[in-house]
């Protein structure tokens, strides 16, 4: 028998390496191809049919709420 999938997304760090691209947006949501990663990540999710996305936020985690809310 097949257990769920269940993922966890850590998108709480303060994405230092990528400043000055991050000083104002958090890592998650900096975009590749015109898509933040974030989408990117939950799309690859959705392709191996994870039942259940959990995202870890913590830096500019408002910014991460918005973008969820409007997906």
């Amino acid at each position: 028998m097949n257990q769920p999938i269940r993922s966890l997304i850590l998108a709480a760090g303060l994405g230092t390496r990528l400043r000055p691209l991050t000083l104002s947006k958090p890592k998650c949501l900096v975009e590749i191809n015109k898509k933040p990663l974030l989408e990117l990540w939950i799309e690859k999710l959705e392709d191996i049919n994870s039942q259940k996305i959990i995202i870890n936020t913590h830096y500019l985690s408002d910014q991460v709420n918005n973008f969820l809310n409007t997906k």
